[in-house]
């Protein structure tokens, strides 16, 4: 068997999946805070303001990347949905539902910080702009696979009635995407590309990229943190975790007999 498909396929053991979620989700977190707070540091301080914004445009550096998110983190809950539906494997079902709560926040953050940017700008906290009713909807529809995933007692049951909602959800994405194109909308166009000309200035850019690597970085930790718990909750009976929790507990304890 290939190396990496070997590696996957060990790393969807529970167990397995334990121990490297354990490890590395420390350093998403840990790696993903140092570099937005580098970036937001960048976005105060070494970016001079907007000649007709003024430093109002600096929350950008904080919706941009939300935004990006709330759409990339719902494509991968997707990704991971259709291939638990298809073979079956529990570990993408447990990703997939980790992947909902965090999407539903890196959202609502994009639609908050747009509301107290376009204040200012539109004249209006809100307004049933086809982005912003879009995004809204991509909200309720977190929401949607949430609930259900809850609503169910069967925990594989209701990953994949959930998953199926994120599946069929997916085709709002390019909705959002190109709603500034199809309609007039008082959301500006795009303004921002990483590959490509930008309608940013240059000078711009830097805490940007920092903030969008930081968010992947964080949401990486977030994501691996969840799925952890997820999957400690759903094999809380078996021999490993019971040896894992009397593990802990002595540690707990030997660190307060040292105290």
């Amino acid at each position: 068997m290939n190396p990496i498909l070997l590696w996957f396929h060990k790393l969807g053991s529970p167990p397995n999946f334990d121990r490297f979620a354990a490890r590395w989700s420390p350093w998403g977190y840990g790696l993903g805070l140092l570099v937005m707070a580098w970036g937001l540091y960048g976005a105060l301080f070494q970016v001079n303001a907007d000649f007709k914004q003024g430093d109002s445009f600096r929350i950008l550096y904080i919706h941009v990347p939300s935004a990006w998110m709330s759409m990339a983190v719902f494509a991968l809950m997707a990704v991971y949905a259709a291939i638990a539906q298809i073979w079956r494997i529990k570990l993408c079902e447990i990703l997939a539902m980790a992947c909902a709560p965090i999407g539903a926040a890196f959202t609502l953050i994009t639609l908050l910080t747009g509301s107290i940017w376009g204040q200012p700008m539109w004249g209006t906290w809100w307004d049933w702009d086809p982005r912003l009713t879009t995004e809204l909807i991509l909200l309720f529809m977190y929401l949607g696979v949430i609930g259900l995933y809850h609503a169910i007692d069967d925990r594989r049951a209701a990953a994949r009635a959930a998953g199926f909602l994120a599946i069929v959800g997916v085709v709002l994405l390019p909705v959002i995407r190109y709603s500034v194109v199809w309609w007039e909308t008082l959301h500006q166009g795009q303004t921002i590309s990483l590959f490509g000309d930008s309608k940013m200035d240059p000078s711009m850019m830097p805490p940007l990229v920092w903030m969008l690597i930081g968010t992947k970085l964080w949401f990486v930790g977030a994501l691996l943190a969840r799925a952890r718990a997820d999957n400690l909750r759903r094999e809380s009976g078996k021999a490993w975790v019971a040896e894992l929790a009397g593990v802990a507990t002595a540690n707990r304890r030997n660190t307060g007999r040292s105290a």
